[in-house]
């Protein structure tokens, strides 16, 4: 009998405030055990960021050189760089800070909260991030350099630093900020002529693709990209007990921390209350966690569960914050996408195209130093899935998909595992529910051994990116079962001696291909149509004797199926007549027999052109 297991959906509302809120594949081994910063500084990529650094003052020295100001080419002082629906209802003038004030200072006295305002753009969850930021020096100024200023080597170019799907990226702006009567419109300082929040901001809608796109969001988006982090959320309404441990643990180990109240919470109100609470709190707005102290009068803690819906955080490492102990990790960090028709198959409620899904391979060899409870030998791991781009695409219409994972255990196979290993097997460990966040991460105690994690979306044919990232304490590995490619065990014959025409022993062979590549069309053509599905023709695939990875399975349904993820049999014949003449093209090339082939320009045009 097939296994049915339940999959649960939650959704996440974005905090959007209105604008007249109160202000306010490569593995990493890096260890937690002698400063809460070792995660984060460690996996700064100083190769890189030696080279990003050196062209950005290659850049600034150039222009200091002319003599002559900035102008980014890439987010000009425009309507592209402003919005992408509709035109905000205000005249815009792109001003640098030389034309706002005098004096105009990039940082005075240190960056603080207090820099930071909102303005006429509901990104108040940036804001809460940021000004989490300002708390610690060394997460700070690993986003914005300080050697930055008006005065000294001032050239109108200034850059900032995020972490990007894996990677840190620099991000160089000019000083041109949009303005209205010679006021910021957007993010500014309480004083005016300090500027560092206003560009970081603007770094960060250029990293977006525009200032609209920063609308509406989590806050925790905003801390992992300021630190590479790891991050989690609670509900208040199913906070554990010890929640306050968590949250001064938290603020202990140098953690981003933010909370908010969902905006459906109004949804009950009668259409004239506002946003703001009794008690001055505003619905849909994000708020920063600076402190965590026990004095007699605060806002108390039991308060403090009433009044907000959602705890954001994210950790420096993946050490639990329920545990006194630091402990040393690896990461490996892995990137994957989904097609639609292809590799998109949704969760475990849609078994007929669950198996297409991205799979990886994980393997761990030691368990803890010290386990919980020591009868129960274990492996601890996080798993976080994260969806790439959606909040750049939103120009497109984009929006966040709901995501998800979920592993089984499983013993030698080094093939894509198929339908029938999900209908006769349960998971061994599954995410809490899929749910429309950037990044869904889990941690879990597993027996060493070897398993496959399966990331999706929720529901089938929703195409997109991902990275996939997988922490332990201990020695383990991913792969990706979409980069194991074996070729075809005996390949026969398509014509390959350029003379466009087949013999009739080259037509001998072609047409018994046919006739059994026909059969396996009809076996999967189960209801006639003369069609199959393009899920169905990964098993086709198979049957036929070819070992494909991901990637080609993605760029067969891009070229042969139709609007319907339909596969006709003239396009099934010709998919197979291509691949079985590119195996024997390789291998003809291939002269040692080792699976690898050199070929010169000629050659690989021939090859190529003539497939």
């Amino acid at each position: 009998m097939a296994l049915v297991e339940e999959t649960s959906v939650k959704v996440a509302l974005e905090t959007e405030a209105s604008p007249d809120v109160p202000e306010g594949k490569t593995d990493y081994p890096f260890t937690a055990s002698n400063s809460i910063y070792t995660a984060i500084l460690s996996r700064n990529e100083a190769v890189k960021d030696a080279k990003r650094l050196k062209n950005f003052l290659e850049l600034r020295d150039k222009y200091v050189h002319k003599k002559v100001l900035f102008e980014d080419p890439l987010f000009p002082p425009n309507d592209s760089s402003l919005w992408y629906s509709s035109k905000f209802p205000i005249e815009f003038e792109w001003k640098r800070p030389t034309e706002i004030c005098d004096n105009p200072q990039f940082i005075i006295d240190g960056a603080s909260r207090t820099d930071i305002c909102q303005g006429e753009l509901g990104d108040c969850w940036l804001l809460a991030a940021i000004a989490c930021l300002t708390l610690n020096d060394k997460l700070l100024y690993r986003v914005i350099p300080s050697d930055q200023s008006f005065t000294e080597n001032y050239a109108g170019i200034f850059h900032f630093q995020f972490w990007r799907y894996g990677e840190w990226v620099d991000v160089v702006v000019d000083d041109r900020i949009p303005t209205s009567n010679n006021q910021l419109v957007f993010t500014k300082s309480f004083r005016k002529n300090e500027f560092w929040s206003a560009l970081l901001e603007k770094a960060y809608a250029k990293l977006h693709g525009s200032y609209e796109a920063l609308k509406g969001g989590n806050t925790l988006e905003a801390m992992e990209d300021f630190t590479g982090g790891v991050t989690e959320f609670f509900e208040m309404s199913e906070a554990p007990k010890e929640l306050y441990k968590i949250m001064k643990k938290a603020l202990e180990r140098g953690s981003l921390m933010g909370c908010s109240i969902d905006v459906s919470q109004s949804a009950l109100l009668p259409s004239h209350c506002e946003t703001e609470t009794a008690n001055g709190l505003v619905r849909g707005h994000a708020y920063s966690i600076t402190a965590l102290e026990e004095v007699w009068l605060w806002i108390s803690f039991e308060d403090f569960k009433k009044n907000f819906t959602k705890l954001e955080i994210c950790n420096l490492t993946p050490d639990t914050l329920l545990d006194d102990r630091s402990h040393s990790w690896t990461v490996a960090v892995n990137e994957g996408r989904w097609v639609r028709g292809s590799s998109a198959g949704g969760c475990r409620n849609f078994p007929d195209t669950f198996w297409t899904n991205p799979q990886y391979r994980m393997r761990l060899y030691e368990e803890d130093d010290d386990p919980d409870d020591p009868e129960h030998v274990a492996c601890t791991v996080m798993v976080a899935l994260m969806q790439k781009g959606r909040r750049k695409d939103r120009s497109k219409g984009a929006k966040l998909y709901t995501i998800g994972f979920t592993i089984y255990e499983m013993i030698g196979s080094q093939q894509h595992l198929q339908k029938d290993f999900f209908l006769y097997n349960a998971s061994k460990a599954k995410c809490k529910s899929y749910i429309n966040l950037r990044e869904v991460s889990e941690r879990f105690c597993l027996p060493p051994g070897e398993y496959v994690i399966i990331p999706s979306t929720f529901d089938p044919h929703e195409e997109g990116e991902f990275i996939l990232r997988v922490f332990s304490e201990k020695n383990t590995s991913t792969t990706s079962h979409g980069k194991i490619l074996a070729g075809v065990s005996s390949l026969t014959t398509s014509q390959t001696d350029g003379t466009g025409k087949l013999n009739l022993q080259e037509f001998k062979h072609l047409w018994s291909k046919i006739k059994a590549w026909q059969l396996i069309f009809k076996k999967y053509d189960k209801d006639k149509s003369s069609t199959i599905s393009s899920f169905e023709m990964r098993n086709a695939v198979n049957d036929a004797g070819f070992r494909l990875n991901n990637q080609l399975y993605d760029i067969i349904t891009m070229r042969y199926a139709d609007e319907h993820l339909n596969i006709d049999f003239d396009s099934f014949i010709c998919c197979f007549v291509r691949l079985e003449g590119m195996f024997r093209t390789f291998h003809a090339f291939d002269k040692n027999g080792d699976g690898t082939i050199k070929l010169n320009v000629l050659e690989w045009l021939q090859l190529t052109m003539y497939a």
